[in-house]
């Protein structure tokens, strides 16, 4: 005759925490920009993202008053340091069925840039203060095709070495009429190949003209 040991009954399951589900969106976000204008304005596309975010990373390019001002490109100021960068100076895969856009892995699809709603607009104070939000200031005097290595060395630091899962890119949509937006996202197209990771589009500022009366 062989002995069973006694069997208990079970008791509810307790779920453990940080194992409730895999993640299907972003952890966290280096975003670009030219100035603060972009993330301060009410109708900001890029505030509306990033205030969804628990953390993100922004890589302003140039102070506001110093970015209206036209002039020649100078270096940045040293807010970073430039020492263990990979070479960027591969060839640039221009294969579309390689690169990754507003789709990661895991199948989570970025919304589309458009206008925010009424009740998502938010003032430039709270724009600056939203949760998680660390902005960063390169402090160059205008953005320029030489400007591009500044902004990738940058970038590169507020991404990492080895960046932990879930971190995504973000960038202007690319505009022909802007060369100051194509540098900016240029850079950021190529963090994102170097790195393997997803990249994602924020609307930016338009400007309108308004008739004079009289």
């Amino acid at each position: 005759m062989t002995a069973v040991p006694e069997m208990r009954g079970s008791g509810p399951v307790v779920p453990f925490p940080g194992r409730s589900r895999p993640r299907t969106g972003p952890a966290r976000i280096v975003a670009i920009a030219e100035t603060l204008t972009e993330l301060r304005r009410p109708e900001s596309d890029l505030a509306r993202i990033l205030s969804g975010v628990g953390v993100a990373d922004l890589l302003v390019a140039c102070d506001d008053v110093v970015a209206a001002q036209p002039g020649p490109a100078a270096a940045p100021t040293p807010l970073f340091s430039y020492l263990d960068y990979p070479d960027y100076d591969d060839p640039v895969d221009d294969d579309p069925a390689d690169s990754v856009d507003s789709v990661d892995r895991t199948g989570w699809a970025a919304p589309a840039p458009r206008e925010p709603r009424p009740d998502e607009r938010m003032s430039a104070v709270d724009a600056t203060e939203l949760p998680g939000l660390r902005v960063h200031r390169l402090g160059l005097r205008g953005v320029a095709t030489a400007s591009e290595g500044d902004l990738v060395a940058a970038m590169s630091e507020l991404v990492g070495f080895d960046p932990e899962p879930g971190v995504y890119c973000l960038a202007p949509v690319a505009s022909p009429d802007d060369p100051s937006r194509a540098v900016l996202v240029a850079a950021m197209e190529r963090i994102a190949q170097v790195y393997g990771l997803p990249m994602l589009r924020y609307r930016c500022m338009g400007l309108s003209i308004v008739p004079c009366e009289g």
